[in-house]
């Protein structure tokens, strides 16, 4: 945690719970289906709370939700999460499910893609969008010949859970929308597939993360970047630096946000959120976006009419993958 510069995390998994299982620190083979079990059952309670919270304050029934996306890399089993998840909130049985697996760190975005979409091509949708990550499913204790790449994982992640709700009419009273997404893309980067990378196998989920990928992340993300607001130059202008948008960027490690910085020239203050949340939660995988979110848009309710207007949020994840979306603040 001191190497990572996280201050705190959050876990779900006890000390009784450890020394239930014995198997799971030394990460012995055949821990699976024990990980899968305590996940099955703390999964769908822990989204269900970042859930209601959302829905209160979108200030609609739960009833009034017509999509329902979930993202995990913790879940492996169908039906998972998604459907405790619509059972505890009391969703319709109408509401359509959706569930990516395995996506890792990048997954929070790419589920606001995918809702985006659903918002968009479906009249009067209401995504409900829920990640949830829970580390029991990958911890375990250091061992013999553990390479420094291997152990990054261990340092960096903690357990959580975030909800956001797609999808407004301007009409509604109860609505009041906090961001518009405006687009959204996917960028592989070739050759770069054994930077960042997951796997399930019997001892539960493993993978490494390369010390090469905060300054490999930084050194390819403003070409996309500007992929992604070149088709917008017509709206936005094309006078604009990057230190005139608001940024909401998964906080992979400090590492890749001090790369960024100095790949984009930031000023300190524009990866703040991002700051402030991976050092007080760590980084829950595809939920931690959720919590960059929530914080940047109290830090612009403090700066009020000094706060950008447009931004954007990235996401980074295993292939290596780029996710990116442009946003635009919405006054209310």
């Amino acid at each position: 945690g001191r190497v990572a510069g996280l201050e705190r995390r959050f876990f779900h998994h006890t000390e009784q719970v450890l020394n239930a299982n014995p198997g799971f620190l030394q990460g012995t083979p055949s821990t699976l289906d024990a990980r899968l079990d305590i996940v099955a059952k703390a999964a769908p309670e822990l989204a269900a709370s970042a859930a209601a919270k959302a829905i209160a304050r979108w200030g609609r029934p739960a009833t009034d939700i017509t999509h329902l996306v979930v993202s995990t890399s913790s879940e492996a089993r169908s039906p998972g999460v998604d459907l405790g998840l619509a059972s505890l909130l009391g969703l319709r049985p109408d509401v359509c499910r959706t569930v990516l697996q395995l996506n890792g760190c990048s997954a929070g975005c790419a589920a606001l893609r995918l809702a985006k979409d659903l918002a968009e091509n479906n009249r009067g949708a209401r995504v409900l969008v829920a990640c949830v990550e829970l580390t029991i499913t990958s911890f375990r204790a250091p061992r013999d010949g553990d390479s420094f790449d291997t152990l990054i994982p261990q340092a960096l992640f903690g357990d959580g859970a975030g909800a956001v709700v797609v999808g407004a009419d301007a009409v509604h009273p109860a609505e009041r929308p906090l961001f518009e997404m405006v687009s959204a893309s996917q960028a592989l980067i070739p050759g770069s597939e054994q930077l960042l990378n997951m796997r399930l196998g019997e001892g539960g989920i493993d993978g490494n993360i390369s010390s090469n990928l905060p300054r490999f992340a930084a050194q390819n993300l403003e070409r996309c970047l500007l992929d992604a607001f070149r088709p917008l130059a017509a709206i936005i202008g094309t006078e604009w630096k990057w230190n005139d948008l608001f940024w909401a960027v998964h906080p992979g490690s400090l590492g890749i946000l001090d790369h960024i910085d100095s790949a984009l020239r930031l000023d300190p203050k524009k990866l703040a959120a991002s700051r402030t949340v991976v050092r007080d939660y760590g980084n829950m995988l595809s939920a931690t976006v959720i919590f960059v979110l929530d914080e940047l848009r109290r830090r612009m309710d403090e700066e009020g009419d000094e706060a950008a207007e447009w931004g954007v949020m990235v996401g980074f994840g295993a292939g290596f993958t780029v996710e990116t979306m442009v946003l635009h603040a919405t006054a209310y």
